[in-house]
Order: C-alpha cells, then structure tokens, then sequence
C-alpha cells in the first residue's frame, strides 16, 4: 500500500488513499493514519468493501470500543456496531433513524465521552437525479475557538456546562417525534453530566469549544438568561461555514472523526422507500479536561 493522505480544503478533514482496508495495516502505515487523525480530526476512505470482523478490527486499532447507551440499535451480533439507518423491520427502527439532527459531539452526555467514531456506509439514499442525500456536515471547534476574541476566550475560561441525552430527546419530542421519548432505563443510564466549555486535546494540547446544540442542556454559574444567550452564541459561533466540511456519502466511504475538537450534523433529506444504512464503531475516550 501507498498511503496518500490528501487535506480538504476545510480547516479539518483529509482523505486517505491507497489503502484497502479489507487487507491488514502494518504498524508503520497505520502509524501515518493515526497522526493524520489527529492532525486533520476527520479521515476519509473511499472505495471500501469490508465486515463487520474488519471493521472492528480496524477500530480497535485506535483504542478500546464502547457499547451505546441506545442499546436497541445494536448489531444483533456485534454489539460494539451500532446500526444507524431509517430501514425498518415491521413497525421497528433497526439503527437509529433521526441520524443526528441535530449539533452534536457523540456521546457528549456521558460522563467519560467517547474519544471518536467511525462509521461505514452500506446503503446510501440518492434523488431522483442520483444524487446521494443524507450528507453530514462536520464543524472544527478548535477553529472556533481559535478564532475568538481575547475577550469571549477570558469569558468562557473556567466556564462548565449540563450534557444531558434527555435534552436531545426532548428536543425531538417537540420537533414532532413523539417515538423519541426516552425510556426510564436509558434515562438513568445516562444521567446529567457536566464537563468544562473549554477542552484540552490529550495529544495535540489544541483548545476546543465543547458545547452544542444537540446535547448542552445549558451552561452553569451564570444568571439564565445570560447562560441561554452565551449557548446560543457559542453554537452559532462553532458552525460558521468556514469552521465545517459537508461530507457527501458513497457506499463504501469510512469516515473516522474526532469527538473533542469536533461536532457534526446529519442532514435528514431523505425518507423511506429511500434507505440509509450504516455501521458505527465508537471509540473509548477519556474526562474532559
């Protein structure tokens, strides 16, 4: 293999080419993809045909995988896969089918979040044109952060703020899904977190903004109506279109991200007879520092 790692022109993202994944990684190749991972917190790898096995495989790679707290969407047979797809099975959603409608770090609501996801595409929708739909736009919060005046970044230094996947689901619930009521077991395994608004990278030491729309129930230690407008600007802020690579999926595409300087959106412009259907590995991370 002759790895090709190729930067977006996007302030994150690269494609990796020249690897067949279906095949195993020395250690020395795989050591180039996971400095670009960390340099670029987005990788892309077009033209895959790989397993369940293989993908596993490759995820541990990168660290030790974690089982979604959404258990009903689980790969009946590899639990470490969680199965994203609007595809049902009689009057069941077999993934999960909103896909992240909203702003969102994974699993930003645990107390330990996860460190990255890795997802590969199976069945992709396409418009009457063929044209794929279902794109997922990434955002760079280190970027963002960057990018703030001195004076938001003293603001916001030492700030915390409530995580809560409750907030995510109320949130559908009154955008108009009422089957994304959240059940008493999920609800307790996932109680209310609080993590800084300020995060550290463990190996790059970059800066982030961690909060977002999806899951930030709200930011701690201010008056509410300041804390409300604080959330709102700082979101608003972290997805600016310089800060985002939009992503337009192919069967076959695996894209692995990094949950701390990054956030993501699922564009849901698709709807059944029109299938989506994923396979997501997530990756163990650690406290947000």
């Amino acid at each position: 293999m002759t790895l090709d790692i190729r930067p977006f022109e996007t302030p994150l993202g690269a494609e990796v080419r020249g690897v067949d994944l279906s095949q195993d990684l020395d250690d020395a190749a795989f050591a180039v993809i996971e400095r670009a991972w960390n340099e670029h917190s987005v990788l892309l790898f077009r033209d895959q045909s790989i397993d369940e096995a293989r993908q596993l495989a490759f995820s541990r790679r990168f660290g030790d995988l974690e089982i979604h707290v959404l258990d009903q969407y689980l790969h009946p047979e590899h639990p470490e896969i969680l199965i994203v797809s609007n595809v049902m099975d009689g009057d069941r959603h077999v993934g999960i089918y909103d896909a992240g409608r909203y702003w969102h770090t994974d699993l930003s609501y645990m107390a330990v979040p996860s460190r990255g996801s890795l997802l590969y595409a199976i069945e992709i929708p396409h418009d009457a044109a063929g044209e794929p739909l279902g794109d997922t736009l990434f955002a760079s919060t280190s970027a963002a952060y960057d990018a703030l005046d001195a004076a938001t970044r003293h603001r916001i230094s030492g700030l915390k703020a409530e995580f809560s996947l409750a907030n995510r689901h109320a949130r559908l619930v009154a955008d108009g899904d009422p089957g994304a009521v959240l059940s008493d077991t999920h609800r307790d395994r996932a109680p209310p977190v609080v993590h800084p608004v300020v995060r550290t990278h463990p190996i790059t030491g970059r800066r982030s903004i961690y909060v977002n729309e999806g899951q930030t129930a709200g930011i701690l230690g201010l008056p509410e109506d300041e804390a409300r407008d604080l959330l709102h600007e700082l979101c608003a802020h972290c997805t600016r279109p310089e800060f985002v690579y939009r992503h337009r999926w192919r069967a076959g595409d695996l894209l692995i991200w990094d949950n701390i300087p990054t956030q993501h959106l699922a564009i849901c412009d698709y709807a059944l007879p029109q299938r989506r259907y994923l396979h997501r590995t997530t990756l163990r991370g650690t406290p947000p520092q």
